[in-house]
């Protein structure tokens, strides 16, 4: 399936924003959103674009696949599931790594006892959507200090241009890659022109709340 094919399933599921003011998790700002959560309903589309990622490994060398909380659970579910069900024997575990901290001293952290099963595994870290690749590559150095082995990352959408070394070197496998203007809020166009934030989708909400702003 080629990218025109996955965008118009991303589209018929609804999960394609365009023409606002967003505010992604980065903190930067944008016009175009790919919104995860509207997709994620939809379980035979996602479950179709999973089908795909796990395409690119060999289903008996993957031991663990991991993503962040909240969109990455969902994948590592559905990538695992299609992973064994190839697999001649053993079983692929999903897992996921989840917040901890707060402002820069936050970080990912694998804990529920999911990091007994990290040591000396082959892992598949998973992330829906790569703007910065910050938290990707945090679940990858969280995986990585339990000496785990990192094949690659497995994204569904690489909408910032990230590369192997933005995520400490890790291969990276995109079901998608696309170009979407992004800017630091004090460059952002959008807030010159005084266009309204979306607070649907996206941190916009949060962003308004932290400046003391009505939503």
């Amino acid at each position: 399936m080629d990218t025109a094919a996955i965008m118009q399933l991303l589209t018929d599921a609804k999960a394609v924003i365009t023409n606002s003011h967003l505010v992604y998790t980065s903190g930067r700002h944008g016009a175009t959103y790919v919104n995860k959560d509207a997709l994620y309903v939809h379980t035979k589309i996602t479950s179709e674009l999973c089908d795909l990622m796990s395409s690119h490994y060999d289903p008996n060398k993957v031991d663990v696949v991991i993503g962040p909380t909240i969109g990455g659970v969902v994948l590592s579910q559905w990538i695992a599931h299609h992973l064994n069900s190839r697999r001649s024997s053993g079983e692929t575990l999903s897992l996921y790594a989840e917040k901890e901290g707060e402002g820069e001293d936050k970080k990912l952290v694998i804990k529920r006892g999911y990091d007994a099963f990290i040591p000396g595994k082959n892992v598949v870290v998973v992330e829906d959507i790569l703007t910065t690749g910050g938290s990707a590559r945090k679940v990858i150095e969280a995986v990585q200090a339990l000496k785990g082995n990192v094949l690659a990352l497995s994204v569904l959408c690489n909408r910032g241009g990230i590369k192997s070394t933005d995520v400490g070197n890790v291969p990276i496998h995109a079901l998608v890659n696309v170009t979407m203007d992004s800017w630091a809020e004090e460059e952002c166009p959008l807030c010159k022109e005084k266009k309204p934030i979306n607070t649907s989708v996206g941190k916009g909400k949060a962003f308004l709340e932290k400046r003391g702003l009505a939503v």
